[in-house]
């Protein structure tokens, strides 16, 4: 190989080194800020080729997606003076290179200060409320001023925060514990006092029922036993008409009933002399012609 050779093919190796340092590829979903000598001095937002001054510029990418955040599990005193661990999350974009690296210049610092930002909107706004306005539609409106304070304090930074959600808000476990022994202790106590109003409620329901019971009783009896006397009084008065119109018919029918009682097959043994009244009829019959 020839000297001329040799030289050519150095120049050309040369050139294809230099269009490498010089040309830099921006992809679709980045952004690319061009740094000479320390110095921003470009912003390229367009994806594809582009070129800059080799060995002097250097180039820094950024993703132009929403990228996420999860800041640490913090204790907050709410306006209510009550404990609460919350977390949330957030996702914020890289909208101003320029801005975003002379600011924080990485992304662990950004991401650090964003976090700082976010935890202390989160404290002003849950500090000014009560935990029952976390538990109800208020919520909602809470979480929207902490997401315009965090977009209002992260411009400077070249950042725009596009949502932060309470992800979880629980009250730490000895406060749970306590509550929890609190409304036991609290059900417990409305428990008996509903028993002993229950069993008081019972013992009245049972007394009025006797009382009703005794009463009613007394009244029954009491048209049971005028019912029954008016009906003998009836039945004296028939007794009387009867025997006052035939004696003797009278006297034949009542020892003909005492003797269907008496002598029927069931009815015990009578030992009688002949000349008994009761037998009477049985020897001589009626006196006169008896008619049913």
């Amino acid at each position: 190989m020839t000297r001329r050779t040799l030289v050519g093919a150095g120049a050309a190796l040369g050139v294809v080194l230099v269009a490498m340092l010089s040309l830099y590829t921006v992809e679709q979903t980045e952004q690319a800020l061009v740094v000479r000598l320390g110095k921003p001095v470009d912003v390229e937002r367009d994806a594809g080729l582009h070129a800059k001054v080799p060995l002097i510029d250097s180039v820094i990418f950024y993703d132009t997606r929403l990228l996420p955040l999860e800041p640490p599990l913090e204790q907050i005193i709410l306006g209510d003076q009550k404990r609460l661990e919350v977390q949330v999350y957030a996702r914020y974009q890289v909208t101003d290179p320029l801005l975003y690296y002379q600011s924080v210049r990485t992304s662990e610092q950004a991401r650090s200060q964003l976090t700082q930002i976010i935890s202390s909107a989160l404290r002003r706004a849950l500090g000014q409320v009560k935990l029952t306005a976390l538990l109800s539609e208020e919520r909602r409106h809470i979480t929207d001023i902490i997401l315009q304070e965090s977009i209002d304090k992260s411009k400077p930074l070249g950042i725009t925060v596009a949502d932060v959600r309470i992800r979880r808000a629980d009250l730490p476990p000895e406060t749970s514990q306590a509550i929890y022994d609190r409304m036991k202790s609290e059900r417990q106590r409305q428990a008996k006092e509903l028993r002993a109003q229950g069993f008081e409620w019972a013992q009245q329901i049972q007394s009025r029922a006797d009382r009703d019971r005794t009463v009613i009783l007394s009244e029954a009896q009491r048209q049971s036993l005028t019912t029954r006397g008016q009906g003998d009084a009836e039945a004296n008065r028939i007794y009387a008409q009867a025997f006052g119109r035939d004696p003797k018919f009278f006297a034949f029918y009542r020892a003909m009933q005492t003797y269907r009682q008496s002598l029927a097959d069931s009815g015990p043994t009578l030992v009688l002399t002949p000349s008994s009244d009761l037998l009477k009829y049985f020897g001589n019959g009626a006196t006169r012609d008896v008619r049913p």
